[in-house]
């Protein structure tokens, strides 16, 4: 098959540091195929999620929260899986609060169709979601345009400097419940694409997550563009939480963690009709 005939395929992502780390090689074109041809699309995660109820990218960032919502047009990638292994998304305040505090309280979420807003629903299930992008939660919390924020991506480091402070970090909530780690984000393909086409974007995946591993400096530096003004050591210390092994290869414990999340959420009625996970490559 020459180079011409590769079928194109568009790849959207979060314009993260732990995702740019992910796509790196990729990105840059270190690892190819003549099967198939990747174009980059960058939009958050919240923004992902809704366009995959369309079905609009072939190859996509998603919520675990969004599959049971685009389970029909998507099956979900063995690499590529965000995961908090006993630390995951964080509820901060302006003051001091504790957890049943946040009881009735309005919190700022970065999206309802986020897992992290899921996480927190079955965490504390009485309070009134204030959505707004995912930046702008640490200040309406700092303006107290609400009590609380939903802190996704690096905040989850840096959030002591702007002088907040933690009420929840539900994935340590979770492992200690439930022993599990929490799955937060997954890659999904469309399942209109030929299995050929499948297999090699599960292939690409996996190389491209292992390359950024294997060439960590190289692919830190290319990362810390996306990395908000982060010091190179704290930018390290979030991709090194949230692409790991289990990044690489979902295994058997991650989709039976999302399983129990998904059962819950539905359980819960948080999430309309009960799924069952499905993993390709």
């Amino acid at each position: 098959m020459t180079p011409t005939s590769a079928t194109e395929i568009v790849c959207a992502h979060s314009p993260d540091s732990d995702d740019a780390f992910m796509f790196y090689a990729l990105a840059t074109k270190k690892i190819r195929s003549r099967l198939v041809n990747f174009r980059h699309v960058l939009a958050d995660i919240e923004t992902l999620n809704r366009k995959a109820v369309d079905g609009v990218y072939e190859l996509t960032a998603i919520s675990y929260h969004a599959w049971p919502y685009v389970a029909d047009k998507y099956v979900l990638m063995a690499s590529g899986s965000s995961v908090g292994d006993g630390y995951g998304p964080l509820v901060v305040s302006a003051r001091p609060l504790e957890p049943g505090e946040l009881k009735g309280r309005r919190i700022g979420i970065p999206g309802k169709m986020t897992t992290a807003f899921l996480a927190l629903s079955l965490f504390e299930p009485d309070f009134e979601a204030v959505v707004m992008p995912f930046d702008q939660i640490m200040p309406a919390v700092a303006e107290h345009a609400v009590d609380a924020g939903l802190v996704i991506h690096e905040g989850q480091l840096t959030y002591g400097r702007g002088g907040f402070h933690a009420v929840a970090d539900l994935g340590r909530w979770w492992k200690k419940t439930y022993d599990l780690p929490l799955p937060l984000g997954a890659n999904a393909l469309l399942r209109s694409l030929s299995e050929e086409v499948k297999a090699e974007c599960c292939r690409l995946m996996r190389e491209s997550i292992q390359h950024a591993l294997d060439h960590r400096e190289e692919s830190l530096n290319y990362a810390l563009q996306f990395a908000r003004d982060m010091e190179p050591a704290l930018a390290e210390k979030f991709i090194g939480m949230y692409v790991n092994h289990y990044t690489v290869d979902a295994g058997a414990l991650i989709p039976r963690a999302a399983q129990k999340l998904l059962d819950l959420g539905y359980d819960a009625g948080l999430i309309p009709q009960k799924v069952q996970v499905e993993f390709v490559g």
